[in-house]
């Protein structure tokens, strides 16, 4: 894992047990994934299938859904000029971010820390999925509070854009973005997955101030 510190392009912090610092300097790859060589992993998780894909330097991509066909499509369709292979090993690298993505679903609040990460970011989405990030679980945000948050107050638009192009889902968290209203609107993964992680982020959440 050292060795893999030293080779990634960004990582993921845990701040106390409830939020993340988003460190992302470069990608090892071009656009569409150019130059990249990717292996996935396909995990069971209590709100469907987790597909986590990594390079060399850390993890570059993560969906969410029941059909692993979908999640195949819809990875081979980001980086549609990456060289892409599932690697069912249980002892591969890729496997162990996939048990440490669901450890962190089921309350294991470190299970994050440190993980090396491999994804290509403007300067406004890497922004944006900082203040993701941010909010702590159990909590959501607004659209147009992130684009107070970032500076931008005009834009709570390009956030939403910014937000549905998140290559990391469940550890890039935007799930935790609501409309100004409060509906839970818009999720690439479907506004059921999403609704059922806040759920389980919020029991998570309170079960911690109850002992605390």
């Amino acid at each position: 894992m050292d060795q893999l510190m030293e080779l990634s392009t960004g990582r993921l912090c845990r701040c106390g047990t409830d939020s993340a610092e988003l460190i992302v300097n470069r990608a090892s790859y071009g656009p569409g994934g150019g130059g990249a060589q990717m292996r996935y992993a396909v995990a069971p998780s209590p709100f469907g299938q987790i597909l986590i894909a990594a390079t060399a330097h850390g993890v570059c991509w993560i969906g969410i859904h029941d059909s692993v066909a979908h999640l195949e499509s819809e990875l081979r369709r980001d980086y549609p000029q990456a060289a892409i292979a599932r690697d069912d090993r249980d002892d591969a690298t890729v496997a162990d971010y996939a048990r440490r993505v669901v450890g962190s679903i089921t309350n294991e609040p470190t299970a994050l820390d440190r993980l090396p990460l491999d994804i290509r970011a403007t300067p406004f989405q890497l922004a944006v999925w900082r203040e993701l990030c941010a909010i702590p679980r159990g909590a959501t945000r607004s659209y147009g509070a992130i684009a107070h948050r970032i500076g931008r107050p005009d834009a709570p638009r390009a956030v939403g854009h910014a937000n549905g192009s998140n290559p990391l889902a469940i550890i890039i968290p935007c799930h935790r973005a609501i409309g100004a209203n409060g509906a839970l609107t818009g999720y690439r993964w479907g506004v059921e997955i999403k609704c059922r992680l806040l759920e389980n982020e919020g029991t998570i959440a309170q079960r911690s101030l109850a002992v605390a």
